[in-house]
């Protein structure tokens, strides 16, 4: 009877990924992390007008049209800062889980996240059935 469970139990899925494989996901991080950053310089020189040579601190205060579309645009620019620092944030958490060899797993199900997921979202940690059971 013994010998029968061990014939029904099913073959384990893998648990976790190869080095091979984290050292891959690290590499595509590593650039998508490096790009993340240079997109959020841009928007903070945007913002803070670094190398802007204009004249619009010295032109007449009487274009309130104009200077309401400024101030949107700014909060807009703002915004876009703030998700790119969120971006981030998570691309750095999923270099965390490389190191503590968690990464790829969903923290829901406990499940491997499928590789191609993971090559479109390299800081994923919900299975597509996890996300779409939220």
């Amino acid at each position: 009877m013994a010998k029968k469970k061990a014939e029904e139990a099913p073959k384990s899925e893998a648990t976790k990924y190869s080095d091979k494989d984290l050292k891959e996901f690290e590499a595509l991080i590593q650039e998508k992390l490096a790009q993340a950053k240079s997109d959020l310089d841009e928007l903070r020189q945007s913002l803070s007008h670094e190398g802007d040579n204009s004249t619009d601190d010295t032109s007449p205060t009487f274009k309130m049209m104009e200077d309401g579309n400024d101030t949107m645009s700014r909060e807009e620019v703002a915004q876009l800062a703030a998700r790119q620092e969120k971006f981030i944030l998570s691309l750095e958490n999923a270099l965390l889980r490389i190191k503590n060899k968690t990464y790829g797993i969903c923290r829901v199900t406990g499940k491997l996240i499928p590789k191609e997921r993971l090559r479109l979202v390299p800081h994923a940690t919900l299975s597509i059935e996890a996300k779409n059971k939220q």
